[in-house]
């Protein structure tokens, strides 16, 4: 069960909560006259980039040159 606090000690105390939040793992529910308002919850770790990129051309495709005339100072 996650625990309440109040949206007055939440606006006061919204940094502290939030790194105690992060640190703890455990969400909390902001209230409003005792009612819930809004859930804060920490966010999952995000996953892994690594091994999610696909090449489409070999290294030698990649530095390869062109077989095109091009004029670097043409405006």
């Amino acid at each position: 069960m996650a625990r309440h606090v109040s949206v007055s000690r939440f606006k006061a105390e919204c940094l502290g909560l939030l790194e105690e939040i992060s640190h703890t793992g455990e969400g909390i529910v902001v209230t409003k006259r005792g009612r819930p308002l809004a859930r804060v919850e920490p966010m999952p770790e995000a996953p892994s980039l690594q091994g999610s990129v696909e090449y489409l051309v070999s290294d030698e495709e990649l530095i390869q040159p062109i077989e095109e005339d091009w004029d670097a100072d043409r405006r």
